[in-house]
């Protein structure tokens, strides 16, 4: 099969997005699929190509205020021509919304089938950045790409019904994978656990990017709980205001691969206050390590958290609830390692290679169906 994966971010750059297009190249390089990606230029050196995949990197330009994102400059002729010498037998558009407009657009003109992967809630960070004016427009522009894609794929439940609500047709429930090799209680450290804690206090962590999407100044709530010490991994544009704020807690900074397996199992309770989240990678990850869960009752971790099982949820912005839950894991050992043997068999079988096997049927559904349209 010849695909198009058209990204609105890509490597170096580490985020859901590039993660997961990561993976289905992996997959691809293994099926023997001719693969060609299409994303903004990173603005610096670039990163490796991966496997069997040719990459085509666009000028880009810096977001204001998160320069870590970049967007693709260049109209619609310059991608018709780039998929026309390509000639695709499909274009895949992951967490489409500027780049991925202009891609649908000259996907259409060819008459290409599109796949269209929702992933990032744009309208809702809209509303949380201040600027909530910009709201109806980003639903515009998210109805316009996935209105006219041959399949929408969503990643949890919510994502689904959230697609639908706006009218959104031919939408489709498509989960993430997870590495449960890398991500395994095998993986838990003791040297790492005792430079964090040395008095043997548990480990509260929270993994991702410190933006205000992710709301990590609610972690405020768990300050003080007896025995315990909070640890924050990841970096972004908010760090230096959630140090100030969380003055206690360990900020190990932006971690990746085996580090971060490592830092992940050796946690004893992760959190993620985020109430944006269409699915939430991070959980699936703490959950293959054997860590419970406690996250907001929204989004895509409804989908990933077997509330009084796994974990917990708690009403969004009920912080005190948060605390509660957090309390209640923390003081029984017993229920916490019951919870942790609980989430480390949720997630067996959630594997990349069979969430990618499943796309690619997605993938073959989608071109027939948009045969038969066009007959």
């Amino acid at each position: 099969m010849r695909i198009v994966v058209v990204a609105e971010t890509f490597l170096p750059a580490v985020n859901g997005v590039t993660h997961s297009v990561e993976k289905l190249l992996e997959h691809f390089a293994l099926r023997g699929d001719e693969v060609l990606v299409i994303a903004p230029a990173a603005g610096g050196p670039p990163g490796p190509v991966p496997a069997a995949a040719r990459v085509v990197l666009l000028p880009s330009v810096p977001l204001a205020r998160y320069a870590s994102v970049r967007i693709a400059v260049g109209g619609v002729a310059r991608i018709r021509r780039i998929l026309a010498d390509f000639a695709p037998d499909l274009v895949h558009l992951a967490s489409p919304f500027e780049l991925g407009w202009r891609a649908a657009r000259a996907a259409e003109q060819l008459g290409l089938p599109v796949i269209a992967v929702y992933q990032t809630d744009i309208p809702g960070y809209a509303a949380r950045y201040g600027v909530p004016f910009l709201e109806n427009w980003a639903w515009q522009r998210v109805e316009n790409i996935h209105g006219g894609a041959a399949r929408t794929l969503a990643p949890s439940s919510s994502a689904v019904a959230q697609l639908q609500d706006r009218g959104i047709p031919r939408v489709r429930l498509w989960r993430r994978g997870v590495d449960t090799r890398r991500f395994h209680p095998s993986r838990r450290s003791t040297t790492l656990r005792a430079g964090i804690a040395p008095d043997g206090a548990l480990l509260i962590g929270y993994v991702g990017r410190l933006a205000a999407e992710k709301q990590v100044e609610d972690l405020r709530a768990l300050a003080g709980i007896d025995n315990t010490r909070l640890v924050i991994i990841g970096d972004g544009p908010q760090r230096p205001v959630l140090e100030a704020m969380l003055p206690d807690a360990a900020f190990l900074g932006f971690l990746g691969g085996d580090a971060l397996a490592a830092a992940m199992a050796s946690l004893d309770l992760f959190v993620h206050p985020g109430e944006l989240e269409t699915f939430c990678q991070t959980i699936q990850e703490a959950m293959a390590s054997g860590v419970p869960v406690v996250a907001t009752a929204r989004g895509g971790p409804v989908d990933l958290v077997d509330n009084s099982r796994t974990g917990w949820l708690y009403e969004p912005g009920n912080l005190a609830d948060l605390r509660r839950h957090v309390e209640d894991l923390a003081g029984d050992d017993v229920k916490r390692a019951a919870f942790s043997a609980a989430a480390f068999a949720g997630v067996q079988g959630r594997t990349w290679p069979v969430l990618c096997e499943l796309l690619v049927q997605h993938y073959e559904e989608a071109i027939n169906d948009h045969a038969l349209l066009h007959l």
